[in-house]
Formats: structure tokens, C-alpha cells, sequence
């Protein structure tokens, strides 16, 4: 294999067999590519593209870069879900236990904030004791005995990925699909799943922020991953508000524990979460259909049997067993909290979505570089949703910050992100549409 022979061919817009593309990733994988080599490609895939058929070789290629996970002793079906990440979107939390509590097996890898947008793993850094990066035998006996274990990548599954990426992440060849597809995907199959559905956000506070774009997407990413041999679907989400009524660390694990408890219902969260419970049941054939499904989930939520799956999965990763119970003993809450006013009265008719993730992270519950510390403590909550009638001086929302100073500007930030019309707004659905 001659690597800029491959480079060459693709920069002509040839289409690369599966060898050639295994034996690229191969030597990647092996450090035998420069940096030059491994940009060269990325470039040339940017400017090119890749069939269907090169999409699936590359996630293969770089899924079997290193260990694959396999789950032969479990007698459940082995499921997943993932988010191409968005601001207050802390799903996952939720639905790990609450698909888990209904019959699935969920060993789910997830990821830290990316831009703007929070990261489950950072969440779940808020829980003391909480164990991201177990190793495999725990990680086993959590999926195992829990029914789900939410952890961190480890740097043997899929480690061509994590080369390739630090590359695209330097030569501007991030927003690349196929590329996306196959970062997204590889990581997936090297855990051994048998389904997988994927949440595909958009707009202003996603990476997608055209609908179009967010289609081709979710088809990429549905036919290379049931071209590959897990059954996947996607749904494509609105991503332009948060999509829980808080955006942080601390502050969204409390919310997570609230939607447990029953105190989410009726809202757009819910709505979300219990869609992405029904199809992952239904993919597995657990459920006949969407309302068998969500009926299912709702019993889990209900009966408080999903509350327990996420107990047990805190615990056994090395967090609080009374985490449920007493949330305020471990969950530390940021030493201001400040109430954001409605600058006028009328209808909160839109906002920047991104503008409030970006604030999150002004606040330090995000990183500005890969080294910075978070401040699990800081972000917002009891952010009203979008068509809620307000008066001037009435709350929209709560910082929480460090300090007095850090208060006010992010209390001012907030509420300069928000559209309030004297009209009532016509607002689409959260969910927009199946692939």
C-alpha cells in the first residue's frame, strides 16, 4: 500500500476499494502516516465525498482499528442511541435507564461538551465517586447486572478514529459527512451493538443548522450503520431552544433526577425521550409498535423501576447509592443564583440556542481548551419554553454562577438571547421527522 497513491486517487474523485481504505486506516492505526498523509485525505474526502459503499469500508476499517466489545453472556438485546449534540440535551441520561428497565442491554459510550454543546460525561462528573472511564470487567457487570452503563471512549475502541479526528479537527475537514458518519459509527460498532438509533439535531443551537444538511446526514448515517449490520433509525430533533429547562452540569443531573421522579412530564423533553425509548424497543422487537413502546416507558417511569436501573448504574460506577434520594448532599450547587428577567412583556418567540450554550460555558461549565477545568456547579435552569406569555420583570430563568460579577453578565447575556414578540409564535414540532 502505497498511502499517497490512495490520497492521489481520491483527490481525482476515484472511488476507493475496501482494500485500499483498510489498508489506509491500517497504517494510520499503526502511526505509519504522517500528519501530512492522514490531512491530505481527510481534504480530499472533504472536496471529493465517498460513496455509500467507501462510507461503510471506512467505519469498518476504523471500528476494527481495535477492540470490539462483545456480549455473548447477556440475553438481552444489546442497544444504543446517540446526539449530534445540542444545549440542554441530557437524553441520554434518562433514556439509558428508563430502555434498560423495559428489557434492553445498553452499553452506551458517550462523550464530553464539543463547541457549544454540554457533554454527557461532563454531567455525569458532577456525581462524586461517578467512575467515566471504568475498566472492562466493570464495565461488563454494570451493563450486565444495571442493564446500562454510561462511560467514557476508551482509547482501544476505535483508536484510527481518535487519530483521524485529531487531524480533521486542525485542517477544517470536520464538517465532512462522510467523515461524520464514520467517527460517529465506528465508535458504535466496535461496542457491539445490535440496534442503534440516532437523535440528528437541528437548528441554530446544532452543528445543523439547515434541515436539508441534517437530513443527508441522518440518511448517511442510517445506511452505512444498517449497511454495516446494526439495525438503525434516526430521528431528526429541533435543536432551536434547549431542549430541557436547564443547560449546565449540576443543574441538568438535577433535572435528570426530576424527569425520573415523574416531574417532567408534558413537556418537550418528554416527548423526546419517550420517542427515542419506543423506537429503540421497537428496533429491538421488545415493542410491536411506536405506542406499545412509549406505553412501555411511561410504566418504567411510572412504576419507578427506571429511577431504580439509574440508582444502581450510579452506584455500581462508583457514585452514591442514595444519589435519588438526596441529590442536595452531592450535587454541589454554585454560591449565586440569580433570577433573569423578561426585559419586556409579550411572548418569548425565539432564541439563540448556541448563544445560550456559549454562555454556559462562559459561566465555566465548559471547556475553551481541551486542558480547562469545568465548574460542574454553574449554568441555567427553570428556563421557560419557547410561546410562554411573560411580563416585564417576571423570570425566565435562573444562573447559577460563581461569583456576584459572573451573575450579572450572564444574566444579561441570557436575556439578550431571547426574542420576546407582542405576537404568539407558531412553533414546529420538536420532533421533525423520521429516517
Amino acid at each position: 500500500m502505497i498511502p499517497q497513491e490512495i490520497i492521489r486517487r481520491k483527490r481525482n474523485g476515484e472511488e476507493l476499494s475496501s482494500a485500499d481504505i483498510s489498508s489506509f486506516i491500517g497504517a494510520l492505526a499503526a502511526g505509519q502516516l504522517s500528519e501530512g498523509q492522514i490531512g491530505a485525505f481527510a481534504m480530499a474526502v472533504w472536496f471529493k465525498g465517498m460513496s455509500r459503499e467507501e462510507i461503510v469500508a471506512l467505519t469498518l476499517a476504523m471500528a476494527n482499528s481495535g477492540d470490539r466489545l462483545e456480549w455473548a453472556d447477556i440475553d438481552r438485546p444489546i442497544a444504543d442511541k446517540h446526539s449530534t449534540g445540542g444545549v440542554g440535551d441530557n437524553v441520554s441520561l434518562m433514556l439509558a435507564p428508563i430502555a434498560a428497565a423495559c428489557g434492553l442491554a445498553v452499553p452506551m459510550i458517550s462523550g464530553r461538551g464539543l463547541g457549544h454543546t454540554g457533554g454527557t460525561l461532563d454531567k455525569l462528573e458532577s456525581i462524586p465517586g461517578y467512575t467515566i472511564t471504568p475498566d472492562a470487567g466493570l464495565f461488563r457487570r454494570a451493563v450486565k447486572e444495571a442493564g446500562c452503563a454510561i462511560i467514557g471512549q476508551t482509547g482501544a475502541l476505535a483508536p484510527a478514529d481518535g487519530r483521524l479526528y485529531a487531524v480533521r479537527d486542525v485542517t477544517a475537514t470536520v464538517d465532512s459527512i462522510p467523515l461524520i458518519t464514520a467517527s460517529i459509527l465506528s465508535k458504535k460498532l466496535a461496542a457491539g451493538l445490535q440496534t442503534l438509533v440516532l437523535d440528528v439535531k437541528v437548528g441554530n443551537g446544532a452543528f445543523m443548522a439547515d434541515r436539508h444538511q441534517a437530513e443527508i446526514l441522518a440518511r448517511s448515517l442510517v445506511e452505512v450503520a444498517n449497511g454495516a449490520g446494526v439495525k438503525t433509525s434516526a430521528l431528526i430533533t429541533d435543536m432551536n431552544e434547549p431542549l430541557a429547562d436547564s443547560a449546565g452540569n449540576a443543574v441538568e443531573m438535577r433535572n435528570c433526577l426530576d424527569f425520573l421522579a415523574g416531574r417532567k412530564e408534558n413537556t418537550r423533553l418528554d416527548t423526546v425521550v419517550l420517542a427515542f425509548a419506543a423506537e429503540m424497543l421497537v428496533k429491538s422487537g421488545i415493542a410491536a409498535s411506536p405506542d406499545e413502546g412509549e406505553r412501555m416507558a411511561r410504566q418504567a417511569l411510572s412504576s419507578g423501576k427506571a429511577a431504580e436501573v439509574f440508582a444502581r448504574m450510579v452506584s455500581m460506577l462508583g457514585g452514591p447509592g442514595d444519589l435519588i434520594e438526596n441529590p442536595d448532599k452531592y450535587l454541589a450547587r454554585a454560591p449565586v443564583e440569580k433570577p433573569v428577567m423578561a426585559v419586556r412583556s409579550g411572548w418569548l418567540a425565539a432564541c439563540d440556542a448556541r448563544g445560550i450554550g456559549v454562555s454556559v460555558i462562559d459561566l465555566g461549565g465548559g471547556r475553551r481548551h481541551p486542558a480547562d477545568r469545568i465548574d460542574h456547579r454553574v449554568g441555567f435552569s427553570e428556563l421557560l419554553p419557547l410561546g410562554t406569555r411573560v411580563n416585564a420583570g417576571e423570570p425566565i430563568a435562573l444562573v447559577h454562577a460563581a461569583d456576584e460579577a459572573a451573575a450579572e453578565r450572564a444574566a444579561a447575556a441570557l436575556a439578550a438571547h431571547y426574542r420576546i414578540s407582542e405576537d404568539e409564535p407558531a412553533l414546529g414540532p420538536v420532533i421533525a421527522g423520521l429516517v
